[in-house]
């Protein structure tokens, strides 16, 4: 099954929904020799332009290989790109070819990607709730939000209180994000999970001070406390604080990721298959997690094929704690883009059998809403908050 072609799409609407980093998507086509398709995801957030040139220009490396050669096409991008391991684009690129490519294996084999993982080890995958606090400011406007996810049937959720703080926080804003968590806390009860976004944009002491602040409202975990590259910040943090640390979203190889597993900075793993490399590298994070007994809740946070082959990965990960989930709070049409195939209920989805990444894909709507790539216009707003919540 040689590789005959590869096409970046980007696609849009008018319809945004909660997730601003997220109002485009990057969707990857890959089409072999004998007429089987499949399809990736690449981030898009700011960085459209880039990531759709990455894809052209990895493609270059792709084309004329043997799509199940998974791991010798890794090996030779690798090679090809000196910058690979501190290319978010050039990750993220690969990470989408390498997705189509197992979306291929498996359409061929006739199995869904967990099948070729070693089988599920578990028949539906428990996931917590983001992107539901869109235009939540104030404490009420958050516990009200939350009654209803609660109602949706989701036993966790997790969500950013800090408003548009920065870097540091005063004992003002400590406050107001203390009333928006208990005011959660409260609405949902105890026996339910919450999780704390950080966003890493906090230096260590206002990230310490979060920790103290918000420790006594139990929760699950603080995601990325302080800034990603602040390795010393962390260390500061782990030891001055008991707070359970997730983080790996930015995460960008195997390698990087052994860093902070073999160092115990981290207690949650949260690997992004559209970012780490894909499932070639995927595969070899859930082992790399399982040897060191860290637990794994992968991030889920940008379309509908990513949702679908992290669903996979999800049902064959031993150390799985929780799946990341927007998909409630998708825009129509990112839902539609997979035939609305995924079912969510009661805090889980069921794993697919079908072949692949488990879902078809409408390619009539995807080249309904195909647009040509642009840069984007930088709000106020970071485009990495839930929508309306930078107050």
């Amino acid at each position: 099954m040689k590789i005959s072609e590869i096409e970046p799409i980007v696609v849009t609407h008018k319809e945004k929904g909660s997730a601003t980093w997220a109002s485009t998507s990057i969707i990857v086509k890959v089409v072999t020799t004998n007429g089987e398709v499949g399809f990736g995801e690449a981030v898009p957030t700011l960085r459209v332009l880039p990531v759709y040139s990455a894809v052209r220009q990895v493609s270059k490396a792709f084309v004329g290989k043997e799509a199940e050669d998974v791991e010798r096409n890794y090996e030779e991008w690798y090679k090809q790109d000196f910058y690979y391991s501190r290319s978010f684009e050039s990750v993220t690129a690969f990470s989408a070819i390498d997705i189509a490519s197992w979306d291929i294996i498996g359409k061929e084999l006739g199995a869904p990607i967990y099948k070729l993982l070693g089988g599920k080890v578990r028949d539906r995958v428990p996931i917590y709730a983001n992107g539901w606090y869109l235009d939540c400011v104030s404490p009420q406007d958050f516990a009200e939000k939350a009654k209803e996810v609660v109602k949706m049937g989701y036993s966790s959720m997790k969500f950013d209180p800090f408003g548009r703080y920065y870097n540091w926080i005063d004992f003002k804003g400590l406050r107001e994000a203390e009333e928006r968590v208990r005011s959660v806390r409260e609405a949902i009860g105890e026996e339910r999970e919450i999780m704390i976004e950080h966003h890493g944009r906090f230096n260590a002491d206002s990230a310490i001070m979060i920790a103290k602040a918000l420790e006594k409202y139990r929760p699950l975990f603080m995601e990325e406390p302080v800034h990603h590259e602040d390795v010393e910040g962390l260390k500061r943090y782990r030891s001055a604080t008991s707070s359970r640390v997730a983080l790996g979203e930015r995460l960008l190889s195997l390698k990087e990721t052994a860093f902070y597993v073999r160092e115990r900075l981290v207690d949650v793993l949260q690997p992004d298959i559209t970012n780490i490399g894909g499932v070639t590298i995927a595969r070899k994070v859930i082992a790399l997690a399982e040897a060191f007994d860290v637990e794994v809740a992968y991030h889920n946070a940008f379309g509908p094929i990513q949702y679908a082959v992290t669903v996979q990965l999800s049902a064959a990960t031993p150390t799985l704690l929780l799946m990341e989930s927007f998909y409630d709070w998708f825009p129509q049409w990112k839902r539609d883009l997979i035939y609305n195939s995924i079912t969510v209920s009661n805090g889980h989805v069921s794993v697919s059998d079908a072949p692949g990444i488990g879902v078809k894909v409408n390619e009539k709507l995807l080249e309904e809403l195909k647009v040509e790539p642009k840069e984007l216009e930088v709000q106020e707003e970071p485009v990495w908050v839930v929508k309306g919540t930078w107050k």
